[in-house]
């Protein structure tokens, strides 16, 4: 979680952070990227799967990621849980994107999958994510310093978001997701004590709940997918819920789920 003043919460509102969001405490603490990260694993890719596994903590990070090696290699897909693979399907049939790239946040499952604008997958990758369950931001948050955020306001919420880079605190550049909420999507911060490292590469999915709201990639997923892909025009995130239905949070996934239903 990264904190702005409430004198620029209303730029939120239009989807973007400004470029020369102000710096405060909490941003230091939260967006400081790393020079480096030990590498993280590569999850199988098989085209469907109900519970994606999470990768191994021995391989690098660019596998870790799950980015294609070559380029232009097209058999690349990604290990989707059904809930992802339904809001993936209603994105690419609906192009609710809108010609932009998106990123698609599995709570659930602890993992992130990369899209461009024309739907195709690019990358996958381990996330860090809120450590409170809850699919909505507690009002006035991203006002708070990180000392006055309880245990339960630490969530990520739910939802779609036009997402833009910006600056954080200490000018720190990040990819600002949800700028009311100060919540936003960046590497592990540095000198943090939580070991968010270690748990990023563990098998364990419950462990990945650790920051105060934000989103954590690996380096090789935000410096390699992220930042080319967003850095012009921004993008789209979706984050999915973790108890609330997901047709609640993306109610026009209805359609999609009447569309399949006519078809079978």
């Amino acid at each position: 979680m990264i904190s702005v003043p409430l004198a620029f919460a209303a730029l939120a509102l239009a989807g973007a952070a400004p470029a020369n969001a102000p710096a405060s405490a909490k941003a230091v603490a939260e967006a400081q990227v790393p020079a480096k990260v030990k590498a993280p694993a590569k999850a199988k890719t098989t085209a469907k799967a109900k519970t994606p596994a999470k990768a191994s903590p021995k391989a690098t990070e660019t596998e870790q990621a799950g980015a294609p090696d070559k380029e232009g290699a097209a058999e690349y897909a990604p290990a989707l849980s059904d809930s992802a693979a339904l809001v993936a399907r209603w994105i690419a049939g609906s192009q609710d994107n809108g010609a932009l790239p998106y990123i698609i946040v599995d709570k659930p499952f602890a993992r992130a999958y990369l899209f461009d604008a024309t739907g195709k997958p690019l990358a996958d990758a381990p996330v860090l994510i809120g450590k409170a369950l809850g699919d909505e931001a507690t009002p006035g948050v991203g006002a708070k310093s990180l000392s006055e955020i309880g245990p339960a306001e630490k969530t990520t919420p739910a939802g779609r978001f036009l997402a833009k880079f910006g600056l954080a605190a200490g000018n720190q550049k990040v990819l600002w997701v949800d700028y009311t909420t100060s919540v936003a999507l960046h590497t592990i911060p540095v000198g943090n004590k939580e070991n968010r490292k270690a748990r990023m590469l563990s098998k364990t999915i419950e462990d990945n709940r650790i920051t105060f709201g934000c989103i954590n990639v690996p380096m090789a997923f935000y410096n390699k997918g992220v930042v080319p892909l967003f850095q012009k025009k921004g993008g789209y995130v979706y984050v999915l819920p973790d108890s609330t239905p997901l047709e609640d949070v993306f109610p026009r996934v209805r359609v999609q789920t009447v569309l399949e239903a006519a078809q079978n």
